[in-house]
């Protein structure tokens, strides 16, 4: 298997959705701006509830670390995804969306169980308010992973979602260990703030002894750290991450490390959608930094292509977007 820069761990969930009022939302007893785990048969209620009463867009693959490796390879990195599906027709559909995307898979990662999906609320604000049905990615483990690639890659990237599960945390401990034996640097992302308030310690386990690169939001930041301001969660975050990102929606992102201090200016956009902004983010980020970027034009980039996927429907842009969004910013850099 070829080298990649990349080698990315996470959930493969397949996205349902929906334009939703936030009356709804209060009626089915979702927190908004957070994501929830459910099982299957509650799920499909609330799927049949959402059809009956609001407005459906559409099917798309996701998972939040898949969408940051697609931003990456779109932009021109080369990547590797790890994750779980089920031996059915939404786990073909998965895979082979991500091959399109010209991101590398495995067939370890297809057994018997059933894909997991994601009911993606969009509400009149544009915040994502997600409802999830893990299925047999819940159980991702080691056995479904092929490490190889992860023994050359440049990149390590794990989502904090994956702190819910047991065997995923495993997982991640042993290509933890691998990268480290190799000189792989290690990004980690909280991803959520439910994740935080409810998965903590699961967290902590995926944190360990540190990581090269934290990527969270501002509500993240402060809840993760326990404190009650920016400047408070960076010098707790510092001291778990050489270096520090955390994005202020569209306030632009704030990166530090222990030399470095920089505020990079949002860019404004009509928000339609943030579901998969921070992952683009991420993503966008990763790759500049990966191609000898600075920390200011990486988070420049970054907040380009993120700031157009809340632009639209959806948590990825079509592939050549990506190459559209890159060429247009080198031009403007020039």
């Amino acid at each position: 298997m070829a080298t990649v820069d990349l080698f990315a761990i996470g959930n493969a969930l397949i996205d349902q959705e929906f334009k939703v009022t936030d009356e709804f939302l209060t009626q089915q007893n979702l927190q908004k701006g957070t994501m929830q785990l459910t099982d299957g048969d509650t799920q499909a209620q609330l799927y049949n509830n959402l059809k009956a009463s609001q407005t459906y867009k559409g099917q798309s693959s996701g998972g939040s670390a898949a969408n940051t490796t697609v931003a990456f390879s779109a932009l021109g990195g080369s990547a590797f995804y790890a994750c779980r599906v089920g031996n059915d027709e939404l786990g073909s559909i998965y895979l082979k969306g991500l091959n399109e995307a010209n991101i590398q898979t495995t067939t370890q990662s297809i057994s018997d169980g059933v894909t997991g999906t994601c009911m993606v609320l969009v509400s009149d604000d544009s915040e994502r308010t997600m409802h999830t049905y893990l299925g047999i990615t819940a159980e991702l483990s080691d056995t479904q992973i092929d490490f190889e690639p992860l023994k050359t890659a440049k990149w390590l990237y794990i989502e904090g979602y994956l702190s819910t599960s047991d065997t995923a945390r495993q997982a991640v401990k042993q290509a933890r260990q691998i990268a480290r034996e190799n000189g792989v640097k290690i990004a980690l992302t909280l991803s959520d703030p439910a994740m935080v308030q409810y998965a903590r310690s699961g967290l902590d386990e995926l944190l360990d002894d540190g990581v090269d690169l934290i990527f969270c939001n501002e509500q993240e930041a402060i809840m993760y750290t326990e404190t009650n301001s920016i400047e408070a969660a960076l010098v707790k975050l510092k001291l778990l991450s050489n270096d520090v990102v955390i994005t202020l929606g569209d306030k632009g992102a704030l990166v530090a490390n222990a030399d470095q201090h920089i505020q990079v200016t949002g860019r404004k956009v009509t928000a339609v959608d943030t579901n998969g902004a921070g992952d683009a983010f991420s993503g966008s980020f990763l790759y500049a930094l990966n191609s000898g970027s600075t920390l200011q034009t990486a988070a420049e980039l970054a907040i380009l292509v993120s700031s157009e996927v809340v632009s639209q429907f959806g948590a990825r842009l079509d592939v050549a977007d990506y190459a559209k969004l890159l060429q247009n910013f080198q031009k403007e850099c020039a």
